[in-house]
Order: C-alpha cells, then structure tokens, then sequence
C-alpha cells in the first residue's frame, strides 16, 4: 500500500484504473484464458516509477501472464500516456508484480479447514 502524499495516493489509484481499464480492454484471451486484476500501484515520490501489483486467476497461469505483461510492457505504457497524456508529464516507467495475497489467504483458508 502506497504510504505517500496524497498526490501520490491520488495518481497511485488514477493509474490503477488506467491500467486495469487497459488490461480489461486486452481481455481474457490476450492472456491465454486468465482473468487478470491490477490489485495496487505504487508510485515513487518523483512520479517516474510505478510498480503495478497484479493478481492473476487461476494462478496457475501466473508465469505465462507474467511474461505476456513483459512482452508487451511498452504498449501498455503507451496505451497509458494517451489515458494520462493530460495529468502527468512523464508517463512513470512500469515495473509488473505479481501479488499473491489471494493465493496466500486461500491457503491460510485451507489449513484452518483441516485444523
């Protein structure tokens, strides 16, 4: 979670819209039948560096949606500046992670299941 100032918060969730604007528009089969949700963004205090937390279901897929991402880490960040074009001067530099909070939590889930 993004621990900035409140521009920072406020162009964090801007650009975590953006993106999973940009993500839904590519769609399910763009990333070999996954579903894919961009879970949060942080950004660095000079606004040049964003690390985008994504989240991909059924995580089994996670590799390849991971290295699609990577692939097409430029045209991302170009469908981002025409979405951002107005508000930011730079569009921030895109790092891609993958958030297993949801694989995390399901396995704590299953563990009180047995206990």
């Amino acid at each position: 979670m993004n621990g900035g100032n409140t521009r920072q918060l406020k162009i964090s969730r801007e650009l975590q819209r953006d993106l999973a604007e940009i993500i839904r528009r590519k769609g399910m089969a763009f990333f070999g039948g996954a579903m894919v949700s961009v879970m949060d963004v942080d950004i660095s205090p000079d606004l040049s560096v964003a690390k985008v937390y994504v989240s991909v279901f059924p995580s089994g897929k996670a590799a390849a949606v991971m290295s699609s991402i990577e692939e097409n880490l430029k045209a991302i960040r170009g469908e981002l500046g025409h979405e951002v074009g107005k508000q930011l001067r730079i569009v921030p530099e895109l790092i891609f992670v993958l958030d297993t909070t949801l694989d995390y939590a399901e396995h704590i889930d299953d563990l009180l299941k047995k206990g």
